[in-house]
């Protein structure tokens, strides 16, 4: 098992996202950097504070958000008020935004959570397939839903489920630049089953259709795609693969958090 995250490669930038991974339980937070302030430590918080049980509905994750965000408030109105102006009037009229996916491993399940783009999967590298909690490609062009440090959640935005678990099935969780990408590579590689999907999105006239036209072309082993994420053993390794794929425009530029484990 194992938990990495990097920044933008080559920008210079704060990562705000976050991972973790142990032997029951793997997440990955994207704190979104575009509105608000203290996404970074927004994510980090988020994921370092989940349950030991899998939260199972809209309500209990209602009940779990509004059981910590008092104390990360208090934590970082504080920051804030040391700072004052612009900062503070951020801080208070936006808080911080932030993803959310997490998976509960037990004996044969493996039950999941999602509130945003970030996405869980499940891979049966005997069978090949798949397993995943997100919708269709063409979806990553909407604005995801946000967890926000100080505002209601919204139902709608709340998605769970389970996924049935085998001995030497790859549970693992991404950010949603990342799982993009996966997601992507996996539909080209069993494209008779996709065609359709894999057309709506390359019309779309996203960015991310630029990088299925760009990936169609190549030959794909999904088993290779997913080996060579898990064979980043560090920070470096990971953040030299992932520049490639951009630098190959196969995925978007983005901060890219990744936590796996092998039943």
């Amino acid at each position: 098992m194992r938990a990495i995250s990097i920044a933008k490669p080559g920008q210079g930038c704060v990562n705000e996202d976050h991972a973790i991974a142990n032997e029951h339980l793997i997440a990955v937070s994207d704190g979104a950097g575009g509105g608000g302030i203290y996404a970074d430590q927004w994510s980090e918080y988020l994921v370092n504070n989940l349950p030991e049980l899998p939260i199972s509905s809209f309500h209990e994750l209602d009940s779990w958000i509004e059981s910590i965000w008092e104390s990360f408030y208090n934590e970082c109105e504080k920051k804030a008020q040391l700072v004052g102006g612009m900062v503070l009037s951020k801080f208070y009229d936006e808080g911080s935004f932030a993803t959310l996916v997490a998976v509960w491993m037990s004996e044969n399940k493996a039950r999941w959570i999602t509130y945003g783009d970030s996405v869980a999967f499940c891979f049966n590298p005997t069978t090949g397939i798949l397993q995943n909690s997100f919708t269709e490609l063409v979806d990553f062009n909407k604005p995801p839903f946000l967890i926000n440090s100080k505002d209601e959640l919204k139902e709608e935005g709340f998605k769970t489920g389970e996924f049935d678990i085998h001995t030497g099935d790859v549970v693992f969780c991404a950010s949603d630049a990342l799982s993009h990408y996966i997601l992507m590579m996996y539909k080209l590689a069993n494209c008779g089953e996709y065609s359709e999907e894999l057309q709506v999105a390359e019309k779309s006239g996203s960015k991310e259709s630029t990088f299925i036209k760009n990936a169609s072309s190549k030959k794909i082993d999904f088993k290779v795609v997913l080996k060579k994420l898990m064979n980043c053993k560090t920070i470096y390794l990971f953040e030299r693969h992932l520049d490639k794929l951009y630098r190959d425009k196969l995925i978007a530029l983005d901060d890219y958090s990744f936590s796996y484990k092998i039943v």
